[in-house]
Order: structure tokens, then C-alpha cells, then sequence
């Protein structure tokens, strides 16, 4: 695959510095596997399909500049890395429940030499106490459940804000189940963009959701409940 061909179709450019922060990227991802579990994925063709290419697919749905995102769930870094390293005007936040996995992405932030991303050991429900309604754009990626995800992620999304999940194919399904739960949290849906990987190595959607009016402040619940009943 010629990456940076790829990526140009996505609306992005990447120069030998850019290029040369994904190669790093990525043998920093295979050195750490080898003893924490970051991705089932290793092969280099992959991962720069899979993990980095997907993940900037993400500029497909973003429709202005100067972002404040938040990337939920983020596990080894995707789709939000990638996107720092693409997009110095996005001002990136990663959160994950796992405190070793953001050990990693803040050794990574420094290994790669990006200002624009910090990571912080914390759970979506908790951080939002201090960080209701503060980004233009909350994404998750391979986290959960759509009707999980909403809940855990429309109270983060600015007014007029989006929240954006990427998913596999047919997520028909999973919106139908969280369409309750988006309208309860002040969202609805805009529009899913269906997308094909480079190599025919497969199908993705995004699906994105606009915040129309403010989320109830008893939202989120603890993670046990929203898993247990969701809107």
C-alpha cells in the first residue's frame, strides 16, 4: 500500500517527518506488544491499514478546524495518534480506564514528539464530572455497543458538538437499539459514512451524531448500570 497516497484521498498530506512519526509508531506498537496486549494486529501492511489508516479516516467526518477531541477508550492509541500526528490544529485528550495502556500512549506522546495529545488514566463517567460538554468532537473506537457508547460519550460533546463512533459494518442494528438513548442525551443522528480499506481488507462506518440540546446532568450513570440497562 502506498500510504501516503491513501491518505491524501482522505483530504490529509503527510511530509517525511509525519511519515517517519508513523514508522516509529509503529515499532514502538510491536516492541510493547511483545509483553502488554495492544493489538492482535502486527503485520506491518496492517496495522498501517487497520489501525493507522482507519483511524484517519476520521477526517472524513470532521467539519471545521481547531478541535478540542476526546478519544474515549482510546486502548493503543487509535484513531486519536494518528490524527495528532496528522493534524497539529486538533487538540487531542485520550482517556482510558487502564492505567498501563496510558503509560504507553504518554511515553509514546513523547517518543514521537507531538504537543498537541496528552492521555489520562480515567474512566468516561468520572471524567465527565469535571469535563461536561467540553469538547467539539468526542470519537470511540471498538469500545462497546452503540447504546453503551452514547451514554458514556454525548455528555462530554459540546452543544452542536459531535460525537463519532467508528464501527465495522452494519451498524444499522446498533442505531436502531441506541435511538432511544441518543434522543434522551440530546443527540441525533446525522448521517453514517460507509468506507472501504485500502487491499479489499475491509468495510467501516462512521457514524456521526450531532448535539442538538444539553444532556440531563444524571447522565452518565456508573458503567455497571448503562452495561446493565442501557437507555
Amino acid at each position: 500500500m502506498n500510504f501516503n497516497l491513501e491518505v491524501s484521498k482522505l483530504g490529509l498530506s503527510l511530509n517525511d517527518d509525519k511519515l517517519n512519526k508513523f514508522e516509529l509508531y509503529y515499532n514502538e506498537l510491536i516492541e510493547v506488544n511483545k509483553y502488554m496486549n495492544l493489538t492482535s494486529i502486527v503485520e506491518r501492511d496492517e496495522v498501517y491499514n487497520k489501525h493507522f489508516y482507519d483511524s484517519l479516516t476520521l477526517n472524513l467526518a470532521l467539519d471545521k478546524s481547531d478541535i478540542k477531541l476526546c478519544d474515549v477508550g482510546a486502548g493503543a492509541g487509535f484513531p486519536s495518534i494518528p490524527l495528532a500526528i496528522v493534524r497539529d490544529d486538533i487538540d487531542v485528550t485520550i482517556i482510558d480506564a487502564l492505567n498501563k495502556r496510558i503509560n504507553f500512549l504518554n511515553d509514546l506522546i513523547k517518543k514521537l514528539g507531538i504537543n498537541n495529545a496528552k492521555a489520562i488514566h480515567a474512566r468516561a463517567e468520572d471524567f465527565t464530572k469535571t469535563n461536561r460538554e467540553a469538547f467539539d468532537v468526542v470519537t470511540a473506537r471498538a469500545v462497546a455497543r452503540l447504546n453503551v457508547l452514547v451514554e458514556l460519550c454525548m455528555p462530554l460533546v459540546k452543544l452542536d458538538g459531535l460525537f463519532i463512533a467508528m464501527k465495522g459494518t452494519e451498524s444499522e442494528s446498533e442505531i436502531k437499539e441506541a435511538e432511544k438513548g441518543i434522543q434522551i442525551l440530546g443527540g441525533k443522528i446525522e448521517k453514517v459514512i460507509d468506507l472501504d480499506l485500502p487491499d479489499n481488507l475491509g468495510k467501516r462506518e462512521l457514524v456521526i451524531i450531532r448535539k442538538f440540546k444539553n444532556t440531563p446532568n444524571k447522565y452518565p450513570r456508573m458503567f455497571a448500570k448503562i452495561k446493565e440497562r442501557p437507555l
